[in-house]
């Protein structure tokens, strides 16, 4: 039987965590500009309650996932699961969609009237009181100050609508001026072997200030699991984002994978997926409580659980940086500063 998921304290929330969480990005389906193709609800609710039943605790979706439906079938899922077993339900807002043009680019708002109403909206949809942790998605593109908008975020927490809050793709100027009106529990930055940015700034940043950080995309949307392949490229849906992104194409994809590759032995080493190493290694940076990692069904639970109380040692990781340089793949630092292959299981609860 499968050893417990550890559990890290999100910062200062009084939220703790498994070290990996259930992302329901994909599980909102095709038809709009972010999507990643059909996707099955009765595999989508499986998914959710395999992960819930084998002890991850949280689930990470956004109201901008299928434009709503995301939310839909993850309160689905919530109704399912008996009361005492539901995981904590983090969701996203600030991300609006002109329904009539689904695959135009949503617009970037977070003033305050909008984000109430995106957070009722959010209620509604999952079937609960009150979302563990209400997050921005991106930074506001209309000129709202964000101390306007985190102002709104502290009213909803104070209301109880909202238990913590947290920002995503937020810059270091941005938490600074956030954190000044309200403490910002947590971050979401995108973090993989290949986005390896936010270890030079955000994330020391969030190290510091007692803010929880839950990284997005840690296996690079797919193409750091065991087979994945130029051949899942061309046999994507027409409406797959990833067909547009730039590290699914020449010649990124090629340096990817070869990066992917290199983590073969050591999967082998631990008996586990490549996909569990590639995201216990973003879980090996100081700061880090957790990592986003969606799936489709199941069997894709299984491919990533195993990273939830997976260490990876200092020769793991040795070994990992001198792939990322050899193979060019990516950019950001490569290598957890010292003494971070130590995890803090005492954290377990």
């Amino acid at each position: 039987m499968m050893a417990a998921v550890f559990k890290r304290p999100l910062g200062r929330s009084g939220l703790y965590i498994t070290q990996v969480g259930f992302g329901a990005w994909a599980i909102g389906g095709g038809g709009w500009a972010y999507g990643w193709g059909k996707q099955d609800d009765a595999d989508s609710i499986a998914a959710i309650r395999h992960a819930v039943g084998r002890g991850i605790n949280w689930i990470d979706t956004a109201a901008i996932y299928g434009l709503g439906h995301s939310e839909e079938v993850v309160g689905r899922a919530l109704r399912e699961i008996p009361a005492a077993e539901r995981p904590y339900v983090f969701t996203k807002g600030g991300m609006v969609p002109d329904p009539s043009r689904p695959f135009e680019e949503p617009q970037r708002n977070l003033q305050p009237e909008s984000i109430r109403r995106e957070v009722e909206a959010s209620l509604r949809r999952l079937g609960v009181e009150r979302i563990d942790l209400y997050q921005f998605h991106w930074p506001d593109a209309l000129g709202t100050p964000v101390e306007e908008s985190w102002g709104e975020m502290s009213r909803l927490i104070g209301e109880g609508k909202v238990r913590a809050g947290g920002v995503s793709n937020f810059s270091r100027g941005l938490l600074e001026r956030a954190e000044r009106i309200r403490h910002v529990d947590s971050l979401q930055p995108p973090f993989s072997l290949i986005h390896r940015q936010a270890a030079a700034d955000v994330i020391p940043w969030s190290a510091a200030h007692g803010t929880g950080v839950i990284v997005y995309s840690p296996m690079q949307s797919g193409i750091l699991t065991d087979t994945f392949s130029f051949e899942r490229v061309e046999a994507m849906a027409a409406d797959d984002w990833r067909r547009r992104n730039p590290e699914f194409q020449e010649p990124h994809l090629s340096r990817n994978l070869a990066l992917r590759d290199a983590l073969r032995p050591i999967a082998a080493r631990h008996g586990v997926s490549i996909a569990a190493v590639a995201v216990a290694w973003t879980l090996s940076w100081p700061g880090v409580s957790g990592a986003i990692v969606g799936a489709r069904s199941p069997s894709q639970v299984d491919g990533w659980l195993a990273a939830g109380n997976l260490t990876l040692d200092k020769e793991d990781l040795s070994e990992i940086a001198g792939a990322v340089e050899r193979t060019s793949a990516g950019a950001g630092p490569a290598r957890p500063y010292v003494g971070a292959s130590t995890r803090r299981r005492s954290a377990e609860r």
